[in-house]
């Protein structure tokens, strides 16, 4: 029989019909709930998660094996909500919720193109998708399904930036990818100063020391002390999630 117990990535992986090796076999790729909205700015844009999921399937058929998650900025922010007098705990529960809603639509879009997928949530709706399960989800992806992770992590207080590294650590993923509009880190924020600098390489330390908003400092930390290294990348480029994956110098890393 069969054993259930996970066999970890090796870092020598290939990819299929012997392709060059892949640097990250296991990958855990972070969306901002704002990019499938494209320029409305609101809700989703179903020619924008067109090609977003046709980035993942790219990615897929590498032989990557590929969780992701998304944010639900899209639809509501619970930080923002609360700001605006809403109570905090059921705003951030409202953007769990977004998160759930943007899962499905990448999920229906990807079954759409071949892609096997699976969403669990950190919110139990069994009518929707399977709750989360650490030992269930690192099965899926041992089967080469994409696990899109949900809800978060159940909990309010917590960004989306945790939940995908504390997801990235469960499944022993060997990088998280964000996915942005931007080619990487910069001293500023490019779109609103000329003279930003872009960086190919930082530290931790400096990303938190230097508030550059890779993630939020928890994240962070937690990267940090797991020794997860974070690419920040601009999926608008056709290909840039694939480059980076085979060891590529794309967009910025962190570690």
């Amino acid at each position: 029989m069969a054993s259930d117990t996970p066999t970890p990535a090796s870092s020598s992986s290939t990819g299929p019909d012997n392709a060059p090796p892949l640097a990250y076999p296991r990958v855990l790729l972070k969306l901002s709930g704002e990019m499938l909205a494209g320029d409305r700015g609101f809700g989703i844009e179903p020619s924008v998660v067109d090609v977003l999921t046709e980035e993942v399937k790219r990615v897929h058929e590498m032989g990557v094996s590929l969780g992701l998650v998304v944010g639900g900025g899209n639809i509501v922010r619970g930080a923002i909500a609360s700001q605006k007098g809403m109570d905090r705990v059921s705003a951030d529960y409202m953007g769990m919720l977004a998160t759930i809603i943007n899962a499905m639509a990448l999920q229906d879009m990807l079954e759409r193109k071949g892609v096997e997928t699976r969403v669990m949530t950190a919110i139990r709706m069994e009518e929707l998708a399977e709750p989360y399960i650490r030992r269930r989800a690192l099965r899926h992806l041992e089967k080469g399904r994409v696990v899109l992770f949900a809800g978060g992590t159940g909990n309010p207080y917590f960004s989306t930036d945790t939940a995908a590294v504390l997801r990235a650590i469960e499944m022993e993923a060997d990088v998280i990818i964000k996915a942005t509009k931007v080619d990487g880190v910069y001293t500023a924020d490019p779109k609103k100063d000329p003279d930003a600098t872009f960086i190919p390489t930082i530290s931790f330390h400096e990303v938190v020391t230097k508030e550059l908003g890779v993630m939020d400092a928890p994240a962070v930390s937690l990267c940090r002390e797991n020794g997860l290294p974070i690419i920040v990348l601009n999926l608008a480029v056709s290909g840039s999630v694939a480059r980076a994956i085979r060891g590529e110098a794309v967009g910025t890393l962190v570690s």
